[in-house]
């Protein structure tokens, strides 16, 4: 047995769609969305120091403000897919006007935000948070609506290395970025070195700072010469049936981001009702699981590129094993963070607790070590979640991604959670059910569906000649 193991992993490692090829465009992956859950890390470790209240406001704010955003997110990280597609299929004239319709997709999402900011404290006067926490909701939201379009725009120029399996260059950029946002929320929230001391103000100007240093750098880069020539990163017009075919399948995967997003973001809203010790310890479960649930996004990026690069070259059989690598990987990476979870919450609640009150960081404490558990279960089938989406995604599947994340999230989340906390008025631990169960299920349903194969005849490019540029 150990020996047909082992001949079964040395295969598996160096044939094509193999884990060699997957950790190759993975890890950088794997660290460049690592980067972003430390800055949001960090970024909620900063607040836990300052004040109870600020660490409490910014995660219903934050996921409030990606809720808005990501319908366009959802939209702009598809262009992926088109550069995937396109790279597999030798047409490298194409991935250049793709990104740049992605970065016009950033435009206007940013635009919508700005028109929203100014309605950010009718919006959470409506939630009905207690009103220390609500004051830093409104400025945590409104600035991060003000500065999307940056982010966004990172999202759309990324998708030129990323799609390409070309995934170090993003990790570089991206560590860059989060040194950038490190310095400044220290600086920012807490006045030191002469800045002024803005709280939770800071931290959502730091973001927006770093943001924009990401997407100037990346423009930079995307400029060379020999990207200009090869890949015509300059052909910025509009290309309106390019376009058309970027919403016509990324517009499913937005509503996807929506509605995923829309729901973990009502579902904190709710448990915001049964007070601030509840929802901190909500708020800290969930930033714990970011750590663990970034870099398994890395691993969802990889699939989908390299999915969508051997569907650009007919081969879904490579596609397939692509899938099945980018799996064994992630699910053993996520079953030995779910071990830790369990056997050593300590670790992951120690920075929180650093230089927090004692005394009022002690229920926060005891809440988070059970609401562990919880995450450990459940992250195991988000892996499933995570990949075999990420597979049928990469092909064009994103309508019937889109159709089951929104029954399950309105029918098996936001449902099931309004019932049992506010009109049954049960605790927290039931709340945390719920959202085990959500996850579970999407899991579940997204396996049958790559087993069903339908995603192996699916293309997002056009399959004729190439649009006029």
């Amino acid at each position: 047995m150990p020996a047909k193991t082992g001949n079964f992993f040395t295969r598996r490692w160096s044939c094509e769609g193999g884990y060699r090829e997957f950790l190759i465009i993975a890890v950088p992956l794997i660290l460049a969305t690592g980067m972003w859950s430390v800055q949001q890390f960090v970024d909620r470790m900063f607040l836990t120091w300052y004040s109870p209240a600020a660490v409490a406001a910014s995660m219903p704010a934050g996921m409030l403000n990606f809720t808005v955003v990501c319908i366009f997110l959802g939209i702009v990280t598809y262009v992926d897919t088109f550069v995937a597609q396109y790279y597999g299929a030798q047409r490298h004239e194409m991935i250049g006007p793709a990104v740049w319709q992605g970065v016009y997709i950033a435009l206007a999402g940013g635009l919508v935000l700005i028109a929203v900011a100014p309605f950010s404290r009718q919006i959470f006067e409506l939630i009905g948070h207690e009103a220390a926490i609500l004051a830093h909701e409104v400025v945590y939201f409104r600035i991060l609506c003000l500065g999307s379009f940056p982010a966004l725009a990172t999202a759309a120029l990324s998708a030129f290395y990323a799609g390409r399996g070309k995934t170090w260059t993003l990790m570089w950029v991206n560590i860059l970025g989060t040194a950038v946002n490190v310095v400044l929320d220290y600086c920012l929230i807490f006045g030191r070195w002469g800045f002024p001391e803005w709280g939770i103000k800071g931290a959502a100007v730091a973001t927006v700072l770093s943001g924009c240093f990401t997407f100037l750098l990346l423009l930079l880069l995307i400029a060379n010469g020999t990207y200009r020539k090869r890949y015509c990163t300059l052909k910025w017009r509009v290309n309106q049936a390019l376009l058309g075919r970027i919403l016509r399948f990324g517009l499913p995967n937005g509503v996807n981001f929506l509605v995923d997003i829309a729901g973990f973001t009502g579902f904190i809203l709710i448990m915001g009702s049964l007070g601030t010790t509840s929802l901190a310890a909500t708020n800290i479960a969930f930033n714990i699981n970011t750590v663990a649930f970034m870099p398994m996004l890395g691993c969802a990026i990889a699939v989908s590129v390299m999915v969508g690069q051997y569907l650009g070259r007919d081969r879904p059989d490579i596609a397939a094993r692509s899938t099945y690598s980018g799996f064994h990987v992630t699910f053993v990476y996520m079953a030995a963070i779910a071990l830790l979870y369990v056997l050593a919450p300590s670790i992951f609640i120690l920075p929180f607790a650093a230089n927090a009150d004692p005394e009022s960081f002690e229920a926060i404490q005891a809440l988070v070590v059970v609401l562990l558990r919880f995450v450990a279960v459940y992250s195991l089938f988000d892996t499933m979640n995570l990949i075999f989406a990420a597979a049928v995604k990469g092909a064009g599947d994103t309508h019937y991604v889109m159709r089951m994340m929104v029954v399950l999230s309105l029918a098996g989340l936001i449902a099931p959670t309004y019932v049992a906390i506010v009109l049954l008025h049960k605790g927290l631990f039931t709340g945390w059910y719920i959202a085990s169960a959500y996850v579970i299920a999407l899991g579940l349903a997204f396996l049958f569906r790559f087993l069903g194969g339908k995603w192996k005849s699916m293309r997002v490019i056009e399959p004729s000649t190439p649009f006029s540029l």
